[in-house]
């Protein structure tokens, strides 16, 4: 352990068939929900900055806004899980997946800004990829790095996130690779959240995808590894 700081399934394979290999929204047999059907933002919200979220070619696109700060697309409340997806970031952009994470209340100082741990999403040559930072709270890293999980990261193509919560345990994989795993007991539940990073004025715009976002909840002492 790195130490501190609606389709309904059917039961013809004629269904299955026409769903293909698209994401939907159901359970499978292992206790898979899919959490984005590959067609629209059902069930998902924004929080934080003005970045916008779309569907393309069954992904999600989220796209930097000039001047805005951190956006993030959220879903949930949830609290112990294996969360899977596969993530495409634009390497002058940086991103993230907050888990168990929360929204400030209207009619306080940092109203609708999103807050908690955040699974870093980054290129490469920062060595980040997979690392823990808890988000619009204690703005600090939480969490260790397997140091060799600091080249996981693929730049240009499609890297694969595992994110295990469990308990007062948070474990990564970066494209396989164990990336982060401590312990903190900051958050019981919360939401699930795409980033998109706030940027300045004159850049952008830039673009991070995600696709094949999948959850599967965890019973109490359940055991679960890296597969």
């Amino acid at each position: 352990m790195f130490s501190r700081s609606g389709i309904i399934l059917s039961g013809t394979l004629a269904v299955l068939s026409c769903l293909g290999a698209s994401a939907s929204a159901f359970a499978d047999d292992q206790g898979w929900t899919s959490l984005f059907d590959g067609k629209t933002l059902d069930g998902w919200k924004t929080g934080g900055g003005k970045a916008t979220y779309a569907v393309e070619d069954g992904t999600i696109v989220g796209t930097t806004v000039e001047g805005s700060p951190n956006t993030f697309l959220c879903k949930g409340d949830y609290k112990d899980f294996v969360l899977e997806l596969e993530v495409k970031c634009d390497p002058r952009l940086n991103s993230g997946v907050q888990v168990r994470s929360h929204i400030y209340e209207p009619g306080t100082p940092r109203a609708g800004v999103v807050y908690g741990p955040q699974c870093e999403i980054a290129r490469k040559e920062t060595g980040t990829a997979g690392r823990f930072y808890d988000e619009g709270r204690r703005g600090q890293w939480i969490a260790e790095l397997n140091p060799k999980a600091k080249d996981a990261f693929d730049d240009d193509g499609w890297n694969k996130y595992r994110i295990v919560v469990q308990g007062d345990r948070y474990r990564s994989w970066v494209n396989g690779e164990p990336a982060s795993d401590f312990t903190d007991g900051l958050d019981q539940s919360g939401l699930i959240g795409l980033q998109v990073h706030g940027i300045a004025s004159g850049e952008g715009p830039y673009q991070v995808r995600w696709r094949n976002v999948r959850l599967r909840e965890l019973k109490p002492g359940e055991k679960v590894g890296s597969e």
